[in-house]
């Protein structure tokens, strides 16, 4: 592909953002999108040497109904390139704002940008619920997927940390008496810069913790050692193959990322018989934290 002078000032960009894992595979996936509309010509020549161009209205509303009709897909889907879901079209248009926001341009209102409403969250009593379902769980023989799911549970009730924040985790951010644990804050229009905040954990959080370190240590101590607090449970593959077509295999006992995190939630909520008292989504159950019981940071332990 050829190289443009906007697409090369959207990679620095880029660079410079800090958000979290969901959001830049985002915006790769826009900055993707908008580099193809430029090769195909369907972009203002103005918006191939300006960044500046590339993010006004004119240029973004061609680039939207292109990529919201299948046209700039990477690949192609069933032998076409049908039009992208609308959660992917909520995304894109996210990614948009952030990225002029960025480049200090102000708020640019392009109709709905397939907008999706937010999921409904758990009400109070249902908040309430988990908590003691979690506190008569830890009173139970547990599975190593259950006592790691119980833990993170409730440091999202104590903290709502987002997943990024979660998987950010290390050892060193939990106090040595493992009574307070601090979240590095990644706000996901990446706009503000982000902050450690302490919080204190709760009596349920702190058992959850030390069931989910008694499991935790021998699981490192195979893999050769780890700071992250979350870390698999079983053999997995990284994605890769070896030369002759086999996957390349990871012991367990390594960093849990993102997309993990949020599988073990997703698939935990059924196999504990926890479909009553979780969403389907972490996020919903984070924002139900923040609704209902905000948690209140407090000033960093010291020395």
């Amino acid at each position: 592909m050829p190289e443009y002078a906007s697409i090369t000032t959207l990679d620095t960009l880029l660079d410079d953002l800090r958000v979290g894992e969901a959001r830049y595979r985002q915006l790769a996936m826009v900055r993707g999108e908008l580099h193809r509309a430029l090769d195909r010509g369907g972009l203002p020549v103005s918006a191939r040497r300006s960044l500046r161009r590339l993010l006004e209205k004119e240029a973004l509303t061609t680039y939207l109904r292109l990529a919201e009709s299948g046209a700039l897909r990477e690949r192609q889907v069933d032998g076409g390139r049908p039009p992208t879901s609308q959660a992917t079209n909520a995304a894109r248009y996210r990614c948009l704002h952030l990225l002029r926001a960025a480049h200090g341009l102000p708020p640019l209102h392009l109709g709905g940008g397939g907008r999706i409403p937010l999921r409904p969250t758990p009400d109070h009593s249902t908040l309430t619920a988990l908590r003691r379902r979690l506190d008569q769980d830890l009173a139970t023989v547990m599975s190593p997927g259950h006592t790691r799911l119980t833990a993170l549970l409730s440091l999202v009730l104590d903290t709502a940390a987002r997943a990024g924040e979660l998987t950010a985790l290390r050892v060193s951010h939990l106090t040595p008496d493992r009574t307070a644990v601090y979240i590095q804050r990644r706000p996901q229009n990446g706009g503000d810069t982000p902050e450690d905040v302490w919080y204190a954990l709760s009596p349920l959080a702190q058992a959850a913790v030390e069931r989910w370190f008694a499991v935790r240590a021998p699981l490192v101590e195979r893999a050769h050692g780890t700071s992250r607090l979350w870390v698999s449970l079983f053999v997995n593959h990284d994605g890769t193959l070896h030369q002759h077509g086999r996957a390349v295999l990871r012991p367990p006992g390594l960093p849990l990322e993102e997309k993990g995190l949020l599988l073990s939630y997703r698939a935990g909520r059924a196999r504990y018989d926890l479909m009553t008292l979780l969403p389907p989504k972490l996020e919903q159950l984070r924002r139900a934290v923040l609704d209902q019981t905000p948690p209140t940071p407090f000033a960093p332990p010291t020395d």
